[in-house]
């Protein structure tokens, strides 16, 4: 690795949390010269501007996510499990806020929705790609018969997206971590209701 990759790497590490936790707008540019004791050329010199640097941020921070769930798959022992995967590893940023900050589909959606398409457009393809995934392992498990033929693949997928994003929101709002509870247990018995 070269020392500019070294650098552009170190950036995008001591960020993460900042831009999660405070959004695209909420981080300045002075925030990053603190944080990472670097000059605003040096800064400039591996990142083109802010907007190009929290897009890294954010494929960083959707890498932790995504390498979460996968290796949670990796155990996984039945289909069931898979789908359930994703609720667990949200209640774990919950509870455990591996990834400080919270979700970063949801923070950059919440944030980027009416101010910044390009950023919109991350989290939307992020969040279009999750739901893929789950319709993947739903798929596969229709072929192993474990789940029921003949079921809305978009519209269960969809609907657990929602509840899992939309719950860890209102959980972090309310402060109340007994309404991820609340959402594992509507997850499961939606994952439940396709067994064949």
């Amino acid at each position: 690795m070269t020392k500019s990759e070294r650098t552009k790497n170190f950036i995008i590490e001591s960020m993460a949390e900042i831009f999660n936790k405070r959004g695209y707008a909420g981080t300045t540019m002075a925030d990053v010269e603190i944080i990472t004791g670097l000059s605003r050329g040096g800064i400039y010199g591996n990142f083109e501007n802010k907007e190009v640097m929290a897009l890294a941020v954010f494929d960083y921070n959707m890498g932790k996510l995504c390498n979460a769930i996968r290796d949670a798959m990796l155990v996984a022992h039945s289909y069931h499990d898979k789908i359930m995967v994703y609720a667990k590893v949200y209640k774990a940023l919950y509870e455990d806020d591996f990834l400080l900050g919270g979700s970063p589909i949801l923070n950059t959606a919440t944030e980027a929705d009416d101010t910044n398409s390009v950023l919109k457009e991350k989290a939307a393809s992020a969040s279009k790609n999750w739901q893929r995934c789950m319709m993947e392992s739903i798929e596969s498990g229709i072929e192993s018969g474990e789940f029921k033929r003949g079921i809305n693949i978009d519209q269960i997928t969809f609907s657990i997206l929602a509840l899992i994003e939309g719950g860890l929101m209102l959980s972090r709002v309310a402060g109340d971590r007994s309404r991820m509870d609340q959402i594992m247990s509507t997850v499961e018995g939606m994952v439940n209701s396709i067994h064949a």
